[in-house]
């Protein structure tokens, strides 16, 4: 071999073994991506109800699906903070996902009650279909996008009611009564129409306010009441199906921006199966919680059928009414009904 074929094959050996180091360098973090596990903290203010059952459900899929690399701790009943501090968690980074109400969020933007307008929906089922509607997802889950949470799933909760420490039978019951709400303009003006006060509370607040009389009742749903065993200081349930509410799953933007493609894709793909999967047991878990209330001492009550057509009539306008000057939540709210009246 000559001199000169000798260094070229050299400097072929040395370019060659550079350049398999430089792959390695460049591999590296691609297979470290593959390797890693992610943590996924997911909370939210309820326990042993459909939020609570829906994020074991979602957990259960995405760690099946994406191989154990992403492992899911579940933190019900506000472990990681009231309300408000969990929403920030997930704007932050330090929770990963929260699931409620979206009415929580309109100090994010107020188009988030337009789904709570009250009127809206007379059954679960053509909520269910309204939730799934393809636009109003895409208004809903973008929302929060400049303020660090992506909305991924809606899920049904049900219609509300008002528990009460005495009895409200007539519209007149509830006249000077001091209820709570969630922290949504839409609830605070319906119970203003019915002659009441409303007074915004978050959940982990409302029972011990009732024990202590700071409260005459409180807005929420049947599964709540049973799951929490309000019958001791509230017994009573008067049935007006207004508002409906849904559950709203929002997933932290900078967590989900760290995850590699496939896995951000199992995230979205198995939250969307989920809430679609849930409905049986949502409307199962519904019933159960009628016969647990009657089981432990509570009581049922529904308004005679013309007031609650009275009801209906003065409350159905609110969403119209309070965002008639405010052009972005007016077009939320017509969208919404508008699907609403496409899927009766």
């Amino acid at each position: 071999m000559s001199t000169a074929s000798g260094t070229w094959l050299a400097r072929m050996g040395v370019l060659g073994a550079g350049a398999i180091i430089a792959l390695n360098f460049i591999a590296a973090p691609v297979a470290r991506a593959a390797d890693q596990t992610f943590v996924m903290k997911l909370s939210t203010a309820t326990i042993n109800d459909t939020q609570h059952e829906w994020l074991k459900r979602f957990v259960a899929a995405v760690e099946k699906d994406s191989g154990g690399r992403i492992k899911g701790e579940i933190y019900p009943a506000s472990q990681l903070g009231p309300i408000p501090r969990q929403i920030e968690g997930v704007q932050f980074g330090s929770i990963q996902g929260w699931i409620g109400p979206p009415e929580f969020l309109t100090g994010i933007d107020a188009r988030y009650e337009a789904l709570s307008a009250p009127g809206l929906f007379a059954s679960t089922d053509q909520d269910v279909r309204v939730i799934n509607d393809p636009a109003v997802q895409k208004l809903i889950f973008g929302l929060g996008e400049k303020k660090g949470i992506e909305g991924v799933s809606l899920a049904p909760i049900g219609p509300s009611s008002f528990a009460t420490k005495t009895p409200f039978r007539r519209l007149a019951d509830f006249k000077g009564k001091k209820l709570r709400v969630l922290a949504s303009p839409f609830q605070l003006e319906m119970v203003r129409r019915m002659d009441a006060s409303p007074i915004a509370m978050t959940l982990a607040d409302v029972l011990p306010a009732l024990q202590q009389g700071a409260i005459d009742g409180a807005l929420a749903t049947i599964t709540v009441y049973a799951t929490f065993q309000y019958q001791d200081a509230a017994k009573y349930v008067t049935e007006t199906d207004q508002p409906y509410l849904n559950s709203l799953v929002i997933i932290s933007k900078r967590w989900l921006a760290s995850l590699p493609p496939d896995l951000q894709k199992i995230v979205r793909d198995d939250a969307a199966a989920t809430s679609k999967g849930i409905v049986p047991f949502v409307k199962d878990f519904y019933k159960k919680a009628y016969d647990t209330w009657t089981a432990k001492g509570g009581e049922l009550i529904r308004l005679p059928a013309d007031e609650q057509a009275a009801m209906l009539a003065k409350v159905s306008t609110i969403g119209e009414d309070l965002s008639k000057d405010k052009p972005d939540l007016n077009a939320a709210v017509k969208l919404v009904f508008e699907s609403a009246k496409r899927n009766k």
